[in-house]
């Protein structure tokens, strides 16, 4: 155990059992695994998180559009926020680096491996989309899609879950307005995603009018990137949604 960790108190233990009925089962196996991941995430990196709304009512209208018109081929919303993430990455690199063990060295990639957390049976797993600066929305959609299927059914190999840049962790198909993900190591910045909302908000007349937002948390390690770098990173972000094109 580190030398800042070894004064903490230890864990309590009580016989729960005294105080009524209680049921005690062994931690999954996945979830055992997940969580010492992000114990040690979660103590080891100075975590803050950076809230906000982007607008995505005209990226929704295109995403219907397209699956109006693609029965076969719909899209998610997903493989947009991959291609915007790979944007805003090289706008601002410093998203895009890996932190040494011992702080003192940074490395800067040059290649962009999007992680996509996906909820499996028993915990979670981030199987990683390799590439994405140069693949298509279809091929990055199949991608997904195969890999979560296969991580849902059966589990990944740890080669198809190491090398990524930066992770996409979505509740949306669940709900929330905002969360603080934990940083998936080496890694120094996650994007949590919420379930998109209707909101009505003041047009340039100060009217009211129905918009879609879709809230984001942004977490990233202190000793790397700083406040306004999030800021910035997030504005970035809501103009690559607003150019992406789903064909």
């Amino acid at each position: 155990m580190s030398d800042k960790f070894a004064s903490m108190f230890p864990w309590p233990e009580e016989d729960f059992s005294k105080y009524g009925e209680v049921d005690v089962k062994k931690l999954g196996k996945v979830q055992h695994f997940v969580g010492k991941v992000m114990d040690r995430n979660w103590v080891s990196i100075p975590h803050v998180t950076h809230h906000d709304d982007i607008d995505i009512t005209e990226l929704e209208a295109k995403r219907k559009a397209w699956n109006a018109a693609h029965s076969e081929q719909k899209r998610s919303i997903l493989p947009a926020l991959i291609k915007a993430s790979v944007e805003v990455l090289k706008v601002y690199p410093q998203f895009n680096c890996s932190l040494s063990a011992d702080g003192t060295t940074v490395t800067q990639k040059k290649y962009y491996h999007i992680g996509v957390a996906v909820d499996v049976a028993g915990g979670l797993l981030v199987p990683v989309i390799r590439d994405c600066d140069s693949r298509s929305v279809d091929d990055i959609s199949t991608d997904v899609a195969d890999k979560s299927a296969r991580a849902r059914a059966a589990g990944l190999p740890m080669a198809e879950m190491s090398g990524g840049c930066f992770t996409i962790t979505s509740l949306g198909h669940i709900g929330g307005t905002g969360f603080t993900p934990i940083i998936n190591a080496p890694e120094v910045a996650i994007l949590g995603v919420c379930k998109a909302r209707p909101v009505f908000v003041p047009n340039e007349y100060s009217q009211p009018v129905a918009r879609t937002l879709l809230p984001l948390s942004l977490s990233y390690d202190h000793r790397v990137i700083n406040g306004a770098d999030a800021a910035r990173f997030m504005l970035a972000f809501k103009e690559a949604i607003d150019k992406f094109e789903f064909a």
